[in-house]
């Protein structure tokens, strides 16, 4: 992050980047600051109408003058409220106005994030960013800055009318306040500790929460239930003292507040009831400084509440603003378009590592002319899946080239790049969605008729038409009402109606039975034809109609050549072929 920001609640730095979102909405966000101040100075009116009133029309009976001085009471009361509505609708709205375009923003840079980000950082953090704390940053407009400056400007206020109309009986009535400000001073301080640690709590939780029902079905199959609902409640321990720390500052500060108010009423009363008898100041007058009491500590309190508000909503800016400043995106210098692709892809002498330590790729080399289809063999971690994830750019490599059609990865815009690119997973993921947008991805350019008729030829229009609503049923979170093989098909489908230049199936076919892997193998002589494709497999006999079938130990290529040639070779493919039809 830049420096400067250190989540205190008076953050110039932080308070300013926050404040720039507002730009776009200046003109509410200054209209709302003049009802703020507004109602600073309409508030201590009312306490010098009703002194006005007592003095000249109750003490000296009028009841003429003192109905029309009701009257003015009432109207000055409507004039508040009326005000004090638009203030609060505006601020509000100014606060999640905010909040939906930094979303937008946090949203779009985790979406451009690549996947090695994802790898080192939970997922419950990440919501954590785009909910909650999003939501705690609207508080700042809501009931933070603007109400403060409020509260500030209506003691300011008050203060000065007093101090008007009588100086001595104000500074008798503000003897506390030293021991109020040290008060503060400590709640300020106290609080946001306590709040830094509550945003922690808030994102541990989160991520212990989405990290195992995610996984729950590892949790039941190994018997895990109670071992895990003890973390939890030892997670939820820790967010529970963290609020409790909180309630714990806050039952000792009001209280605090309260007792020192009594306190100025009480000398109010004192100094007051003893000049009003000696005739240095009215009864009027004394009315007026016990409501300015009110008018002085509520604030005050309240000051405290919307401190809290204010440091949540740094605290939560700060973590937001970590996110927006993390440099963790695919640099996108590229401007070459990809929509002539022929699909000439060449690896040059390339390496690659995760973590600048170990190398997973080591000296690749392969080279494959437009609509050949290469297969990957190999043990697991041999670095199969690194090839394809280098060649869509969801990884950097380190040294080497990759090349498209004799042109460095590197210089196509990055969208176009992975336009031309359609992969099926082994591990397909599905939204929580209908079949239909989970094949469109809701691309308006791929309409119901053109799915039809990729789902016949891949062969799943008869298991989707079965399903209740057929191409419109849900199929729930990540799929989940349907078996991995159909979710597969799915995956065939999606890749198909996009018609990539280049197809990689990564494992497609691990994991189904008989009858759907004849199905997925027929779906894969469709959607090979023509377009150079890459596949990587364990079963080998999914690849032997592959032009180059290259062998990896190690992240390294031991062999490489067609199924027949291999076989000759009497090398390691044939090892790994004899072990698999060893039983056959």
């Amino acid at each position: 992050m830049s420096k400067g920001v250190s989540g205190n609640v008076f953050d110039i730095n932080l308070l300013k980047r926050v404040l720039t979102y507002v730009l776009p909405y200046k003109g509410k966000f200054y209209f709302t600051g003049f009802l703020v101040v507004s109602l600073a100075f309409l508030a201590p009116i009312r306490p010098l109408l009703i002194q006005y009133a007592v003095d000249n029309f109750i003490l000296v009976p009028n009841s003429v003058m003192l109905y029309n001085i009701t009257l003015v009471l009432i109207g000055l009361l409507i004039l508040e409220s009326v005000l004090q509505f638009a203030q609060t609708y505006l601020a509000n709205w100014l606060g999640q106005s905010v909040v939906k375009d930094l979303r937008v923003d946090v949203y779009k840079k985790i979406n451009n994030f690549k996947l090695q980000y994802f790898d080192k950082t939970p997922i419950g953090t990440l919501v954590t960013r785009v909910v909650s704390d999003l939501e705690t940053i609207s508080d700042i407009f809501s009931q933070g800055i603007l109400i403060i400056i409020g509260d500030i400007l209506k003691l300011l206020a008050v203060v000065v009318f007093m101090l008007i109309q009588d100086w001595q009986l104000t500074l008798v009535m503000l003897l506390p306040m030293p021991i109020l400000f040290i008060a503060t001073n400590w709640f300020k301080n106290y609080i946001k500790l306590a709040f830094q640690d509550v945003r922690t709590a808030i994102s541990n939780l989160n991520t212990f929460v989405s990290e195992h029902l995610t996984g729950m079905s590892i949790v039941q199959v190994f018997n895990r239930q109670e071992k895990e609902l003890r973390s939890f409640k030892e997670i939820n321990e820790l967010h529970k003292q963290a609020n409790i720390r909180t309630v714990w500052a806050n039952s000792i500060f009001f209280p605090v507040v309260e007792v020192l108010s009594a306190i100025s009423l009480a000398l109010l009363v004192w100094w007051g009831a003893g000049d009003v008898v000696a005739g240095k100041t009215t009864l009027g007058t004394l009315t007026a400084f016990i409501m300015y009491i009110n008018m002085l500590y509520r604030p005050i309190r309240q000051l405290a509440d919307k401190f809290n508000t204010l440091q949540m909503g740094m605290v939560a800016s700060e973590r937001v603003f970590k996110v927006l400043d993390t440099e963790a995106s695919i640099d996108n210098k590229g401007n070459n378009k990809a929509d002539n692709i022929q699909g000439e892809i060449e690896f040059k002498n390339l390496w690659f590592s995760y973590t600048d330590e170990n190398w997973i790729l080591k000296g690749i080399n392969f080279y494959s002319t437009p609509g050949q289809t290469i297969a990957f063999v190999g043990a697991t971690g041999a670095g199969k899946t690194s090839v394809i994830n280098l060649l869509g750019r969801f990884y950097e490599y380190q040294k080497g080239e990759i090349l498209i059609d004799g042109k460095d990865i590197r210089k196509y815009d990055l969208n176009a790049l992975r336009s031309s690119l359609g992969v099926v997973l082994q591990d397909v993921f599905l939204f929580s969605d209908t079949i239909i947008n989970n094949i469109s991805l809701r691309n308006p350019e791929i309409t119901k008729t053109q799915i039809i008729e990729a789902s016949k030829k891949v062969g799943a229009h008869e298991f989707i038409s079965k399903l209740p609503g057929g191409y419109q049923y849900n199929v729930k979170e990540r799929g989940g009402m349907l078996s991995s093989g159909q979710r597969q098909l799915i995956a065939f489908i999606r890749a198909y109606v996009y018609n990539p230049q280049i197809l990689i199936l990564d494992e497609a076919t691990s994991s189904v039975d008989s009858e759907t892997e004849r199905l997925i193998q027929k779906a894969i002589d469709i959607l090979t034809k023509d377009r150079t494709s890459i596949i990587i497999a364990h079963r080998l006999a999914t690849i032997q109609k592959a032009d180059n079938i290259i062998v990896m130990e190690q992240g390294e290529i031991v062999e490489q050549g067609s199924h027949n040639e291999l076989i000759r070779r009497n090398g390691v493919y044939q090892n790994l072929f004899e072990l698999q039809f060893s039983n056959v």
